[in-house]
């Protein structure tokens, strides 16, 4: 089985997104290596063209069964399991390169939402398993987040897609346990990263 595991990196107004970090942890997790399953990590510029670029190539080079992606919420307190993705996207906000979509919609004449792949409760309870507060979410914003799901639900339509599309929004984290501010650290975000990982893989093999 292999597992796809996809960050983004910063955009404006997060000149740290951890989910750069976060991906590349899960890839040497020792715990995720116990289950079996070849990992890739890749981490996508924040840009509607960079995603478009590099997104074809990476699906038919690791032809993932389980695809689990992970992107920043800035304003988030809790992980969240997306559920959906809208046909939607933000005309206001640029992209890490400056560039803002010229029109609203991902796919125009589309549904106006798209179900993602992903045993969305299962996960829920893996990441709280860990301690960490974790809910359902019907809304992955209008941004890079939101575009990627749409892709993935196209992804996983086709033949040979993967059996499981999953979403995870994550809050900011802080460097120390005892800081404020940020309600997360980074080893409180990699611990329920693996749960999630591990609960999409337990998941994909049952669907085998």
């Amino acid at each position: 089985m292999h597992i796809l595991l996809t960050g983004f990196g910063p955009f404006p107004g997060a000149p740290f997104n951890p989910t750069k970090r976060l991906v590349e942890m899960l890839a040497r997790s020792r715990l995720l290596a116990l289950a079996g399953a070849q990992q890739t990590s890749h981490v996508f510029v924040t840009s509607y063209e960079d995603v478009d670029r590099d997104l074809p190539a990476l699906l038919a080079r690791t032809r993932p069964e389980v695809w689990v992606m992970f992107g920043l919420a800035t304003r988030t307190r809790h992980v969240r399991i997306e559920t959906r993705a809208r046909n939607a996207r933000s005309r206001v906000f640029s992209d890490a390169g400056g560039r803002k979509p010229r029109t609203g919609t991902i796919a125009p004449g589309a549904a106006a939402s798209l179900a993602l792949r992903a045993p969305a409760q299962r996960l829920v309870a893996a990441a709280r398993s860990t301690g960490v507060r974790t809910a359902l979410s019907h809304d992955a914003g209008r941004y890079l987040c939101n575009y990627l799901c749409w892709r993935a639900t196209e992804a996983a339509a086709g033949p040979n897609g993967p059996k499981i599309t999953a979403f995870v929004h994550v809050p900011k984290v802080r460097a120390t346990p005892g800081g404020h501010g940020a309600p997360l650290t980074l080893s409180q975000l990699v611990r329920a990263g693996e749960a999630i990982v591990r609960a999409a893989i337990a998941a994909a093999r049952t669907a085998r």
